[in-house]
């Protein structure tokens, strides 16, 4: 009878601790999972730029994938030596492939003719509105210094101008060619208005420094003159004025 007693009680006391475990289960399961502050603030963050990515890469004709691989690159050497360079021309000169190449070459190119055409059609805007509210008074004729300056008054009809952006290999070799050839030759330098790093791709095209001197070859920042010819075609150019108009060589 003794040892049945004690049996029974092993039992209650098995069955007290399984009900008192079964409880604890049950109150964590149904007890609500804290979330801090700055884990909301981290994921309100990431998603934030998964967005501003997306809209991005959107904006410059790219896939995510492209933008990320922009990214990654931008983050290496190519970033550190060139911190200013667009997306396209970022994936154009680390393409892996001549095929991806030539796309990023023609997408650069119609983003920049659109970029142009919104230009051009914004100062027709302008003129027309110029007319319309001030009929009798002729709009302000800036010096040629301005952004955009009359060609006719900036480059010298008798001489070639060569208009080159960075970075860009095929302009190197034009200007490395037109100098073997002894033509006499103004470079205008599109959308790096740096002194220092002009001077530096100077040297690095071996522009020679007596014909600087002798003004055979100028060296110049563009300062909008490619923007005043309108033309949405790729660099190098190289132009010629005949009868008066600017023309590609």
């Amino acid at each position: 009878m003794k040892a049945l007693s004690r049996i029974l009680a092993f039992c209650l006391v098995d069955l007290a601790l399984a009900w008192i475990g079964v409880r604890t289960a049950y109150a964590q399961a149904s007890s609500p999972v804290l979330v801090t502050s700055g884990a909301i603030q981290s994921r309100a963050q990431a998603t934030a730029e998964r967005m501003l990515d997306t809209r991005q890469a959107r904006d410059w004709g790219l896939e995510p994938d492209e933008w990320a691989r922009y990214q990654r690159l931008m983050a290496g050497p190519l970033g550190m030596l060139s911190p200013h360079l667009d997306p396209l021309t970022v994936l154009g000169i680390e393409a892996r492939s001549e095929a991806e190449r030539e796309h990023y070459a023609q997408l650069e190119v119609r983003v920049e003719g659109e970029r142009v055409a919104r230009i051009l059609e914004y100062q027709r805007a302008y003129d027309s509105a110029w007319k319309r509210l001030y009929p009798h008074l002729q709009p302000v004729q800036f010096p040629p210094t301005s952004p955009q300056p009359q060609l006719a008054r900036v480059i010298a009809p008798s001489r070639l101008a060569v208009f080159v952006k960075e970075p860009c290999s095929a302009c190197e070799a034009t200007i490395k060619t037109l100098q073997a050839q002894g033509r006499s030759f103004d470079i205008y330098m599109v959308g790096l208005e740096d002194d220092a790093q002009l001077r530096s791709w100077a040297i690095r095209v071996d522009l020679s420094a007596a014909k600087v001197r002798a003004r055979a070859i100028t060296l110049n920042h563009d300062e909008g003159r490619w923007l005043a010819i309108g033309d949405a075609s790729s660099l190098p150019a190289v132009l010629t004025q005949v009868n008066g108009q600017w023309q590609r060589e």
